[in-house]
Order: C-alpha cells, then sequence, then structure tokens
C-alpha cells in the first residue's frame, strides 16, 4: 500500500515524486515509456521557451550551454533527479484501470499496485488532433516531427502555424525540403518564440518557403494534397504530410477515473486550484493535464507547484485522520 501513486513520469510527475519522498511518503511513478516519454519525442533539436531555472525542480540547478536548455539537456537533467534521488519509478507500464474502493487500485499492462492516494499527471503530447480527412491514415502522414533529414529534396506540406509547425517548416527548408505551409488562419501564431517569428515570416515573404493562409487540407492522396484557399480547390505535388495540429490529453482516461469534465469549457477537468484534488477524493491532477483542451495554459514552469501544494493536502489529511 503506497502512500501515492503517480501516473506519468514526465518532469511534473518526477516533481510529484520527488516531492513524496521529502516528505516520508512512499511512493510509485508509473510510466508507459521511457523518463520524460514527451520530451523524448520532442524534435531532436528543439530548444525550450523557458529557460533552464524556469524548468528546475526543488532548487536542483539546471545547467546547459545557452539560457534555454535543448531536448537533450532536459533528458540528461530530469533523468539524473530520478536516478540521484533513487525515486521509486515503474517504465513501460501503462495504466489500464483506476478502481476507487476506499483506496485505489492501479492495473497496469504488467501488475496491480494499491495507494492511498493518486496523482495523474499524464500531459497531453500522446494524442494528436486528427484534421479528419480522407488519406490522414496514409503512410506519408505524420503528426509528429522529429528531424529534417528524412525530408530532403522532397516535397513537404506543414499543417499549422504554432511552434512545432514553424520548427519543422524551417528545418526542413534548411536541409533542402521544398516546403509548403497550409495556416488555417491569416497570419503566422502569436506564440510562436519571439526569436523564431521573424525567422519565419521572412523565410515567406523572400518565397522560400511557400504558405496558404486561410487555407485547409480537403484530402490527402499518395502524390498530391487538395487544399481549399480563399481562392477555391487547389492540388499540390507532395511527397510527405506533417500534421502538427496540435495534441489533447487523453479524456478517455480521465473519465474511466471518474474525473468531472467540463463540456462548455475546453473540456477542463474538474479540480480544486488550492488543493489540486478532483471530484474524487484523494485523486489529484497536476501539471499540462489540468488545462483541457487548452494545453497552452499549463506547462513545466507554472505547474511544478502543483507538486507542493497535492503533498500539503494529502500530509493534512493524515495528521487530520491521526487526531
Amino acid at each position: 500500500m503506497y502512500d501515492i501513486i503517480i501516473i506519468g513520469g514526465g518532469p511534473i510527475g518526477i516533481a510529484c515524486g520527488l516531492e513524496a519522498k521529502k516528505n516520508n511518503l512512499s511512493h510509485l511513478i508509473i510510466e508507459k515509456g521511457c523518463i520524460t516519454n514527451s520530451i523524448f519525442n520532442y524534435p531532436l533539436n528543439m530548444h525550450f521557451f523557458s529557460t533552464s531555472d524556469k524548468l528546475e525542480i526543488d532548487n536542483i540547478p539546471f545547467i546547459c550551454k545557452e539560457p534555454k536548455p535543448q531536448r537533450n539537456e532536459a533528458l540528461e537533467y530530469y533523468r539524473r533527479i530520478v536516478t540521484s534521488n533513487k525515486l521509486n519509478i515503474k517504465l513501460y507500464e501503462e495504466v489500464t484501470n483506476i478502481e476507487n474502493n476506499n483506496d485505489f487500485t492501479v492495473t497496469t499492462s504488467k501488475d496491480k499496485y494499491t495507494a492511498k492516494n493518486v496523482i495523474i499527471a499524464t500531459g497531453f503530447y500522446d494524442i494528436p488532433n486528427l484534421i479528419k480527412v480522407p488519406g490522414e491514415n496514409l503512410p506519408k502522414v505524420s503528426h509528429y516531427y522529429t528531424e529534417p533529414h528524412l525530408y530532403v529534396n522532397q516535397k513537404v506540406a506543414v499543417i499549422g502555424a504554432s511552434n512545432s509547425s514553424v520548427d519543422a517548416a524551417l528545418e526542413c527548408y534548411r536541409k533542402g525540403a521544398d516546403v509548403t505551409m497550409i495556416v488555417r488562419q491569416d497570419a503566422i501564431g502569436e506564440r510562436v518564440k519571439y526569436w523564431v517569428k521573424p525567422d519565419i515570416e521572412n523565410r515567406i515573404k523572400e518565397g522560400s518557403i511557400k504558405a496558404l493562409f486561410n487555407a485547409n487540407i480537403t484530402e490527402i492522396k499518395e502524390d498530391t494534397i487538395q487544399v481549399h484557399t480563399p481562392e477555391g480547390t487547389i492540388e499540390i505535388e507532395n511527397d510527405f504530410v506533417l500534421a502538427l495540429t496540435g495534441y489533447m490529453p487523453n479524456f478517455k482516461f480521465l473519465k474511466m477515473a471518474k474525473v468531472s469534465l467540463n463540456t462548455e469549457d475546453a473540456l477542463k477537468p474538474s479540480y480544486n486550484p488550492e488543493t489540486m484534488e478532483t471530484n474524487i477524493d484523494n485523486l489529484y491532477l497536476a501539471g499540462v493535464i489540468c488545462g483541457g483542451m487548452e494545453t497552452h495554459k499549463w506547462f513545466i514552469e507554472n505547474s511544478i507547484i502543483h507538486a507542493e501544494l497535492i503533498t500539503k493536502n494529502i500530509l493534512f489529511k493524515q495528521k487530520t485522520e491521526a487526531k
């Protein structure tokens, strides 16, 4: 019987585990992939928007070459926290069920565990927002981008105008791809990193990267894509499609755990912002998942505090029950 089971081994799940250990609460972190699985799946050359000091857990220094760390530096930082602090973590185990009978029984792909409290810190990066058009399941379509080498001398359509889309478009262009951006809005997104936004806008202006604004892909074929534009539907030669249209939390998992979702407000889950406890007693949320479909609201920098809020509430309950 653990005091806390933490579902998700990303930075926030790790922060929850570290906070539990500091306060002598027995803990188990369960992660369906590797440590910080989401960061592992980020583009190889990605720089974080936040500076390294903002990504630190429990004032453990995050040393990197530049003010804004890269993916590989973050992987090393969070790995060292897990191993150096001997956090109790099970990797490559996917949680398949949570039962609540006074205490929690958590079933995974490998075993069953019990705990007095459960924290869900599963992030949002595993389920892409599909564009739902014919041909989206073709092998040439990917909802994730890793590196540009695959796309050298290829005709690549990048769907979206967020940070991931812009980074992919610029990297692929600079490695020799013929890049066309398909953008629903009339301009590049306002949340694009301030040091990258002028670069993509200038590449579009000079014609190095083509961009179709107020446009949507309507069909993906083996060698072409159809795009609806303000001037009508056009067909473009195409080898690969990077549909980088964002991701969403695992709402099915939250429903399975009986967490209430606000269907009128971005499917935001129900929780007390002072304790992070959901509508289910002793079941907590931490990190990006708290924002529902508003996946830009919470991120590492501003949700590390969730670990402390949750731990304080659990300790308070323990003291109250002991009286």
